[in-house]
Formats: C-alpha cells, structure tokens, sequence
C-alpha cells in the first residue's frame, strides 16, 4: 500500500488510484459549491447542470435534456418551470414542429453561466499555481487520461468566459478515442436528481 510520504509506491494500485481520484474529488467539488455560492439563491446544483446543457448545446428538447441529466422527464420539467419563474430559461416553440417545445437559455441564464464557469476557473487556477511545474504537466497528462476514459470532452484552450459541459459527459456510453461525445442513451434514465 502507498506511504503518504512516497507518492511513487502504488502508482499501478487501483484502490490507491482510486483513494486520490476521490480526495482530488473533494477539492472539485468544494470549488464546484464555492462558485455556486453567489448564484445559490436561485439556483441548485440539479439546475445549474440543466443550465450548462442549454448552455453548451442551445435550443434543447425537454425529454433530450431529460435523457442527458439523466433524471425522469418529470423532474426535468420542475427544474425548468423554476428556472424558467427565476428569468434563465426560456420556453419556445419549436420553429420546426409547432407541437414541440424548446428550452432556450435567457440573457441572464447565459450570464449566470459565465459568471459561474469564470469563477470556478479562478478558483481552480488559485489551486493549480500551488503546484510545481512538473507536477502540473503530470497532472495535465493524468487528468486528461482520465477525463478520457471517463468520456468527458476536452474543454478548448481559450474558453476563457465561454461555459463549457462541466463534468457530465454520457458515462453510459463507451469513451471515444477521437470526436464529439456520442449522444445520450434513448433508454429512459433513471432518476437521480433531487427534485
């Protein structure tokens, strides 16, 4: 088992991987609820993921989004009617099927995004300038291998205030080695999400 002062020993464990990957989780996700801090009043977790779907992938079905959240169609809907009532999202026809809905960001649902995704870049940069040269360049390689096998997309080099997905690749689906992420499952979900 790896020592706390050898780093080294136990690099091809899986369990000691995985206790990293897990500690390293804790970080992400005191940043994650770091930069929500300022919007956390209106808007959740649950709703800030929905918000960064429409963000990255604009004009959005309900049941698509549904399917990408991977919460039931019905808990998608209440997090839309909210966040539609908060003045972020909006409900349009379909300009192509006028039985469909469409769910569109707001110009403030866009700007929460940016405001967010720009803090939690700050705040995640505070922690990365801690580390030594080499140790960012190891950890660029091992998170980009791991963000691979995991199926999550690379975020492009200068996305300075444009939101990206966060983290909620379809994990359902086997990683690409080159391209887009391969769409969400038309199984339905399950329900995961809080309401």
């Amino acid at each position: 088992m790896a020592e706390r002062g050898d780093p080294v020993q136990g690099l091809d464990d899986v369990d000691a991987v995985t206790r990293a990957v897990l500690t390293a989780s804790r970080v992400l996700v005191a940043v994650s609820a770091s930069s929500l801090a300022e919007v956390e009043d209106r808007v959740t977790l649950p709703q800030f993921r929905m918000l960064v779907a429409l963000s990255s992938r604009g004009a959005t079905k309900l049941v698509a989004l549904a399917d990408l959240l991977r919460v039931a169609p019905s808990t998608a809907m209440r997090m839309a009617d909210r966040l539609i009532t908060a003045g972020l999202v909006d409900r349009q026809t379909n300009p192509h099927n006028r039985r469909e809905t469409l769910l569109t960001l707001t110009d403030e649902g866009r700007s929460t995004v940016g405001t967010v995704t720009s803090r939690r870049r700050r705040e995640l940069a505070a922690v990365v300038e801690r580390l030594a040269p080499g140790q960012r360049a190891a950890l660029v390689e091992a998170l980009t291998a791991f963000n691979e096998a995991g199926g999550e997309p690379a975020v492009p080099p200068t996305d300075i205030d444009v939101p990206y997905p966060l983290g909620w690749a379809d994990l359902a689906q086997p990683a690409p080695s080159t391209g887009p992420t391969p769409p969400a499952p038309t199984s339905p979900p399950t329900p995961s999400e809080p309401h």
